[in-house]
C-alpha cells in the first residue's frame, strides 16, 4: 500500500529546534553573499592619463577659443568709422499738395 501524500517540505516543519534555525541562517548568509556586490576591479584612484588629462586639455582648448573670440571682438583693434551723413536736399512740392493729401485721408 503506497502512501499518496507528498513528502514533507522543509517549510512545513516547525522552527522549534536550534539546529534548523542555524542551518537556515547559514543558507540565508550564503544567499546574501551570492547576490552581494563583487569586489572592485577598478583602481580606487583614477589614472591621470585616462581621467584628468583629457578634462584639462578640454578646458585649455575652451580657454584658447574664448580668448581668441575676446581678442577678435575687441573694438580697439579696428579704427572707428564715422557715420556718413548725406547732404540735405531742399525739396520743392507743387502747389496744392497738402489739400490733395487731406482729401485722400478723409
Amino acid at each position: 500500500m503506497a502512501d499518496d501524500r507528498p513528502p514533507a517540505r522543509d517549510e512545513a516543519r516547525p522552527w522549534t529546534r536550534i539546529d534548523e534555525y542555524v542551518v537556515s541562517l547559514a543558507r540565508l548568509r550564503s544567499a546574501r553573499r551570492a547576490h552581494s556586490l563583487k569586489p572592485r576591479t577598478q583602481p580606487e584612484e583614477p589614472r591621470f592619463l585616462l581621467s584628468t588629462l583629457p578634462f584639462l586639455l578640454l578646458m585649455a582648448a575652451l580657454l584658447v577659443v574664448t580668448l581668441a573670440l575676446f581678442l577678435i571682438a575687441w573694438p580697439g583693434s579696428r579704427p572707428q568709422q564715422q557715420p556718413k551723413v548725406e547732404a540735405r536736399e531742399q525739396g520743392v512740392a507743387p502747389r496744392g499738395w497738402l489739400e490733395d493729401a487731406e482729401r485722400e485721408f478723409r
